[in-house]
């Protein structure tokens, strides 16, 4: 059994065959599927496809970076008020993506630290997107760190040492996606150094598609294909590689 930690599986790319992609999934033993949230458009989309599925999918809360402008205070009052509600398993997809613009870097920096201390407030772990900025982020977790911050680093495609400087936080895990089987990635080798035990499985569907789905929409369904990796590159057994994740998984989305 495996669990997707991160799946926008709302997004329109899945309009015509939604049904369809949530059987194939079930029937490839994911049953589990965590929904970040991007910002204030998503929201009933994402609410919608819980609520269609409410065994399987699990929504989270938060504003994406890349939606953070000038001006974010609209956006990240809605995100507190809806956190107040209850009803989210972790505040997420935060961070900072300075890979596509750098112009609103202070508000990105602001809005992540926000949204941190609210998850801390709450009990609940952060979902870190983190593209081009791991010294950015990192310096806002190791000040913000204490016993009540946990969290995975989606899409972690980062060093050995990033590896060990995440793990070393101590409430912390890797979210291992289809990067991981891209040949010239490096991924699987920094993983055979790191090890399985820190790590969740996500895919980001419908991006990231794993090889040998690579170039196509990603779906829950090729979870095992990430785990197929994972498995290989640090020598354990596929089944020992799902338990070990979806053990990590279940502690990090604790009711």
């Amino acid at each position: 059994m495996f669990i997707d930690t991160h799946a926008h599986l709302y997004h329109k790319q899945f309009d015509q065959d939604r049904n369809a992609m949530m059987r194939r999934t079930m029937d490839a033993g994911v049953h589990k599927l965590f929904l970040p949230n991007i910002d204030t458009t998503s929201v009933e989309a994402m609410h919608a496809m819980c609520e269609a599925f409410p065994e399987v999918c699990f929504p989270m809360m938060g504003l994406h970076p890349c939606s953070v402008g000038e001006d974010p205070a609209r956006e990240l009052a809605e995100v507190e008020r809806l956190l107040g509600t209850g009803r989210y398993w972790a505040v997420g997809e935060i961070g900072i993506d300075l890979y596509w613009d750098k112009t609103w870097v202070e508000q990105q920096q602001e809005a992540f630290r926000r949204q941190v201390r609210w998850a801390k407030e709450l009990a609940l772990p952060v979902v870190i997107h983190c593209r081009e900025s791991f010294e950015e982020v990192m310096a806002i977790v190791e000040e913000e760190n204490n016993e009540h911050l946990t969290g995975v680093f989606h899409c972690f495609t980062g060093s050995e040492e990033d590896a060990r400087r995440i793990i070393g936080l101590g409430g912390f895990k890797l979210g291992i996606g289809g990067v991981i089987t891209y040949p010239k990635s490096g991924l699987a080798e920094t993983m055979a150094r790191v090890g399985a035990g820190h790590c969740v499985l996500e895919t980001d569907a419908p991006y990231l598609a794993p090889v040998p789905y690579r170039g196509k929409r990603n779906e829950s369904s090729y979870i095992p294909c990430v785990a197929e990796a994972l498995a290989a590159a640090v020598g354990l057994p596929l089944e020992e590689v799902a338990r070990i994740t979806t053990d990590n998984a279940e502690q990090l989305f604790a009711e």
